[in-house]
């Protein structure tokens, strides 16, 4: 069994170090490091079982090296920050461990994400004999195996998908993001874009709209058309795509506060002097809005996150539906994180075990639905993340 490193100690790091630890047969060792020791040392203590800490500067290849080598690591899972994806990835690469993440790179100073930059590593991961695989959180992530399943079972062909990600829950606070504000905001200040018909749309940030009825007690969302990583891959991975789109669901009160926030250019992530010394916005502001790790305590609700999918099957035209629900508080109840965190968390846990199971094997760089979606989606049933779906037959 794997030795696995675990780097980044937010609220996602705490999901998949909880859920590691509790497969000691799968896990046997497990050392976790960030830049802040403490914060290690703090989730190490809420566990059944002792694993390592490690204080690390993950943008820096060599000290990601030379902390696989001392620790012995076989398998380093991400949870870092996007911006260091790839120095992640060059320390696996000197130091030969596999690679899994949950989020593609993004470059410090410029507001995009794209998987090429990772893509571009094929050959070195492949030629090291070694696998990193990419997104394995849930959208991207689990969103990119309930495609390949439903492309397996369900589907001869594959016409539209719709991504689906609601969170329904109430923080109580007047503005705050459940995951990294920074990343957060750049991601829903950005120009939309979608595939259709062979070429990409562009958009203005949320220019489109629509509401959704939600199921599981949560009832009618408004959500906005927004640009996501998976559907770059997807369109790549799932043949014969005639649109693919993604939407997330946004509170009046959170548009209102972005709004203005945008207005008086406190998202902007170019430099500016203030009082001779040079200040990011964006990163002002990420220090000024409530940290998303504490959040966990006082969200209430729940989250609604999937795909709708309409394809043909024996020659009729068919609609699944396929997605999970997670309640905020029972994920803090079982893992002192909301359920923004938990469902990152949980299948980044289950990309590591695929590998260190041997479920998934290879060298290179792939995405997650290049696999087998069976033990993965049966590992979701298993692991605190359940999967609904239902066919409906359109003609």
């Amino acid at each position: 069994m794997p030795k696995l490193l675990i780097i980044g100690a937010g609220g996602v790091s705490r999901v998949v170090v909880h859920k590691c630890a509790g497969l000691p047969d799968v896990f046997p060792e497990i050392m976790l490091a960030s830049r802040t020791k403490s914060k290690c040392d703090a989730i190490a203590a809420e566990l059944n079982r002792p694993i390592q800490t490690a204080k690390i500067d993950a943008d820096d290849p060599a000290q990601v090296a030379a902390l696989i080598r001392e620790f012995g690591a076989d398998l380093v899972v991400n949870v870092a920050l996007p911006y260091q994806d790839l120095s992640i990835m060059d320390g696996c690469l000197e130091a030969g461990a596999h690679y899994v993440d949950t989020a593609n790179y993004e470059p410090p100073n410029e507001a995009k994400f794209s998987y090429g930059w990772q893509w571009a590593y094929q050959d070195k991961f492949k030629e090291a004999g070694l696998l990193a695989l990419l997104g394995s959180g849930f959208d991207p992530g689990v969103t990119g195996v309930y495609c390949a399943y439903a492309q397996k079972h369900h589907f001869d062909e594959i016409h539209e998908i719709e991504i689906i990600d609601c969170n329904a829950g109430d923080h109580g606070h007047p503005f705050a993001t459940n995951f990294n504000p920074e990343i957060n905001i750049r991601e829903v200040t950005a120009n939309g874009r979608y595939w259709e018909n062979g070429e990409w749309v562009e958009t203005k940030p949320m220019e489109f709209s629509q509401t959704f009825e939600f199921s599981e007690g949560i009832g009618p969302k408004k959500a906005f058309l927004i640009y996501h990583e998976e559907l770059e891959s997807l369109v790549k991975n799932i043949k014969g795509l005639k649109r693919i789109r993604f939407w997330m669901t946004f509170s009046d009160n959170y548009i209102k506060h972005l709004e203005v926030l945008q207005n008086v250019g406190m998202t902007s992530i170019e430099p500016i002097n203030y009082n001779g010394q040079e200040i990011i916005p964006l990163q002002f502001l990420k220090a000024l809005l409530p940290d998303p790790a504490s959040l966990g305590p006082r969200t209430v609700g729940k989250t609604w996150i999937g795909c709708v999918i309409d394809g043909i099957k024996d020659g009729k035209r068919r609609r699944y539906t396929v997605y999970n629900t997670c309640d905020h508080q029972e994920c803090f109840k079982e893992t002192g994180a909301q359920a923004v965190s938990y469902t990152t968390g949980v299948p980044a846990m289950i990309g590591a075990k695929m590998i260190a199971e041997g479920k998934w094997t290879g060298a290179g760089v792939f995405n997650i639905e290049e696999f087998d979606p069976d033990p993965f989606m049966a590992d979701l049933n298993a692991y605190g993340l359940p999967w609904h779906e239902s066919i409906e037959e359109l003609e």
